[in-house]
């Protein structure tokens, strides 16, 4: 599976109260959430995510409360991959839970900037910043972790294998 877009970047401890709001809690509709997805912290992501698909973060990317509304709006506004210095751990599983591809890279983030052209290959493990020309290496995504994401999520997924 290979990736390839332009980057929106942002810092270190990005949470869940700013990639989506609490007031906005009360729904479950994805395109409402995807609406106001990182709102409270950057007013243009709504413009930005429409020409950059790939979400750079530094450290403890998806801290905060474990809601599950948070991966689902990122991934519901357009975005293919985020890629980090570090993840909160209930952040990354929610998020490979509903299809969203995480690769925690600490040498990528860094070294990705705003607007950089990226290429993910998750089968041979490489992150390419197409702009700079620098590549780091990652471990390769497991084929099932690819399953999940191309069908969409876990759920998605068990049903395909159970046929459903």
């Amino acid at each position: 599976m290979i990736i390839k877009d332009r980057a929106i970047k942002y810092g270190n401890n990005v949470d869940t109260d700013v990639i989506i709001p609490a007031r906005y809690l009360n729904t479950t509709d994805e395109s409402e959430l995807a609406s106001h997805c990182f709102e409270d912290l950057d007013e243009n992501f709504s413009k930005k995510i429409k020409e950059r698909k790939i979400i750079v973060a530094g450290d403890n990317f998806g801290c905060g409360s474990s809601r599950e509304h948070a991966p689902v709006s990122i991934k519901a506004s357009g975005a293919a991959l985020i890629i980090a210095k570090t993840f909160a751990r209930i952040f990354f599983r929610n998020a490979v839970n509903i299809g969203l591809a995480v690769i925690p890279c600490p040498e990528a983030a860094q070294n990705i900037n705003d607007g950089d052209e990226v290429e993910a290959d998750l089968d041979r493990g490489i992150i390419k910043n197409i702009t700079s020309g620098k590549e780091f290496a990652i471990n390769p995504v497991p084929p099932f972790i690819q399953e999940i994401i191309s069908a969409g999520g876990y759920i998605n997924y068990t049903k395909k294998k159970l046929k459903v």
